[in-house]
């Protein structure tokens, strides 16, 4: 008898254990639809062959027990029930790897729970999957460094969670949609380099921190109000014009790029602070003069660059201490204030570039062999109305400068002449 129940507990044992396994190896399996849509993304693209590379897609054995724990760039939840991707990325991003080709299968739109999407660099073509904006809750989607085509499918900038919107380094084309506007989660949205035309949406979401689109085919004018969180904003190389007024509320940029443009009119004093520490707007068409401001603290690593512009006046001290200095090819006059070239001795300021413009005067007592660190900086005061001193010279200035020193006579009488009857008529019509 006693041996009879011995067995039955031990059977009982047994049958728990193996329920328990059952119900683990349940728990651990991927949803099906998931598995079905990884099978036909991994059909649409291969690796690029490179013998030295371990390929991406050779762990995606699709008799694995666990795809979930094996799948490189592949994580699910830990729910209950069947698993679910929640975050794909392809590719493994290395810099010896040399990515994926093909194309982006529309089935990725199955893998509904689906948070985050990353293509990493590769020669993937064609266009984005239509369908993406369906999957309700994607809040990253990068898909960088490749060639896709087409335009942008309207449906992402539906997506109610985006985060993150990263398409930089394709061939995309089209226009940015005006419904951009209404992503309330976006913080960062970055469109560089592609084949994108036509003019800006009339906003962006006020929540945006990071917005690049330089490298395109951008045409008009920045929106009149633009968010005031931003702190990076680059638009580079585009074919924008008109003034920059509306940048003027924005008081956490930190980096600001809108260079090769044709902006006109004058700089907003607003951007003349340290917290901004990167300011490119040279090969525009901006005019005017520098605030008269006294110095900011800009720190190691800051750059300005409002060279080849039409700047005029004389130069003030609002911008000692920046480190990289680029205010050649301008309009600017008068005497270079020896606050310059003190920063310069201080081995604050690296690069000061003056030349290409009308100055007439610098400071003597704050330029000599001693004071400039010919090592370490470079300094080119070349092609303006004075003598260019002798420590200075050709030696500091970039190769492509010339090789006359001085601004012919001629040219420099001309100018100020014609500033001179510019100023006159002004505090004429001013009277």
């Amino acid at each position: 008898m006693a041996k009879k129940c011995f067995l039955l507990l031990l059977a009982l044992v047994l049958y728990l254990i193996h329920s328990q396994s059952t119900n683990a190896q349940s728990q651990n399996k991927i949803s099906p639809i998931d598995l079905d849509a990884l099978l036909q993304i991994k059909n649409t693209l291969v690796d690029i062959p490179i013998s030295t590379s371990p390929h991406f897609f050779s762990s995606w054995d699709f008799d694995s027990s666990d795809p979930c724990s094996s799948f490189a760039g592949v994580t699910c939840s830990s729910s209950e029930q069947s698993r679910r991707v929640y975050s794909l990325v392809l590719g493994t991003g290395l810099s010896d790897s040399p990515g994926l080709t093909g194309t982006l299968s529309p089935s990725i739109v199955n893998l509904t729970e689906l948070t985050q999407l990353v293509l990493f660099a590769g020669i993937v073509t064609g266009p984005i999957p239509l369908q993406l904006g369906s999957l309700k809750k994607l809040r990253v989607i990068s898909l960088t460094n490749n060639r896709l085509t087409g335009a942008i499918p309207e449906s992402i900038f539906t997506l109610p969670d985006l985060h993150t919107l990263d398409l930089s380094h394709n061939q995309l084309s089209g226009t940015i949609p005006v419904t951009l506007f209404a992503l309330n989660q976006l913080k960062v949205l970055v469109l560089a380099s592609n084949r994108i035309s036509g003019q800006l949406p009339s906003g962006f979401p006020q929540q945006l921190l990071h917005l690049d689109f330089s490298q395109n085919n951008i045409s008009g004018m920045l929106p009149q109000w633009m968010p005031s969180s931003l702190r990076y904003l680059s638009a580079s190389q585009n074919r924008m014009w008109g003034a920059l007024n509306c940048l003027e509320l924005i008081s956490e940029l930190v980096y600001l790029d809108l260079s090769m443009n044709h902006f006109s009119g004058g700089l907003p004093a607003s951007l003349f602070q340290p917290k901004l520490n990167s300011m490119l707007l040279q090969r525009n068409n901006l005019s005017g003069g520098l605030p008269p401001l006294p110095p900011y603290l800009y720190g190691p690593g800051s750059i300005i660059d409002l060279s080849h512009n039409f700047l005029t006046g004389e130069l003030t001290q609002v911008l000692v201490g920046v480190e990289s200095l680029f205010l050649n090819n301008n309009q600017l006059t008068g005497t270079v204030p020896k606050e310059y070239f003190e920063s310069v001795s201080l081995g604050r300021t690296k690069t000061l570039y003056l030349q290409h413009n009308y100055i007439t005067g610098y400071p003597t007592a704050a330029v000599s062999s001693s004071s400039l660190p010919r090592d370490t900086v470079a300094v080119c005061l070349s092609y303006n109305c004075m003598v260019v001193p002798a420590v200075v010279g050709l030696m500091e200035c970039p190769g492509g400068v010339g090789g006359q020193i001085s601004r012919p006579a001629y040219q420099c009488s001309a100018f100020h002449n014609k500033s001179t009857i510019s100023l006159k008529k002004e505090d004429h019509i001013n009277i």
